[in-house]
């Protein structure tokens, strides 16, 4: 198959892709333990070590943006990355003349990344109980779902780099919008706090509009409306999603 939207195969066929894929990345600790550490080491850098205003609220505030910072690395890096090193390896050539749909790669990756995500997210969010964030259980399953969400976007932007790059432009890439996401989204400081030609660009970010989105879950102060912020980020996932899917039309590997 050589479509995204190839034939539904047995439902055998997905699962076993994605446990191998999953079973792969947990073997990798070189790719695990960055990706799941640093979002936590930065959470409790900025959250428990500094200073910062003894807001009752402050450790659920943060703990919006650093779980859309959770889902950015792994996305990024498993797809960006890790597709372009494969595409050189010659290995999705061969997925791509064996009988395995498309589809079942693609999602591998994605319960890959959310994996990922998950056990950056397990210890952010342990480290925001000790910060005092005090959540009910409802808000926790939202927030936890919205924050696995959020690879989405960046999975489909990452598995488009991933189909057109060599592996060390991938990663270069890759580096850049991690740390641009980050910044611009207001993932690690507020974006009222950053320059105004930075807000301005941070707009274009889905990192921005999800952190938006997260703090309306807490019920915490909005730039904008849920609404448009919500939009926002489907428009940008169906064009990440037209981005990745035109990537593996048109490479040969």
């Amino acid at each position: 198959m050589t479509a995204l939207t190839a034939p539904a195969a047995p439902a055998g066929i997905w699962r076993r892709e994605a446990l191998t894929e999953v079973k792969r990345s947990l073997r990798l600790p070189q790719f695990l333990l960055p990706t799941a550490l640093t979002p936590a080491a930065f959470y409790a850098l900025f959250t428990l070590a500094l200073p910062h205003p003894q807001a009752p609220g402050y450790a659920a505030a943060t703990l919006a943006g650093y779980g859309v910072f959770a889902a950015t690395g792994p996305a990024l890096f498993g797809f960006g990355a890790g597709v372009a090193v494969e595409r050189e390896q010659g290995l999705i050539e061969l997925k791509r003349v064996s009988p395995m749909p498309a589809g079942a790669y693609v999602m591998a990756k994605l319960a890959a990344a959310m994996t990922t995500t998950a056990f950056a997210l397990a210890l952010i969010y342990a480290l925001a109980i000790v910060a005092g964030a005090r959540l009910s259980a409802g808000t926790w399953a939202m927030m936890a779902m919205l924050h696995l969400a959020s690879c989405i976007p960046f999975a489909l932007l990452g598995f488009g780099m991933g189909m057109r790059m060599t592996a060390k432009g991938a990663v270069a890439v890759a580096n850049a919008l991690f740390l641009g996401f980050s910044v611009l989204g207001g993932l690690w400081i507020p974006s009222a706090m950053l320059p105004g030609w930075m807000q301005t660009l941070g707009a274009f970010t889905p990192s921005f509009h999800l952190a938006q989105i997260a703090r309306a879950v807490l019920a915490l102060p909005v730039t904008g409306a849920v609404g448009v912020h919500a939009v926002t980020v489907v428009a940008m996932t169906a064009a990440a999603g037209g981005w990745a899917w035109a990537g593996w039309r048109r490479s040969p590997a």
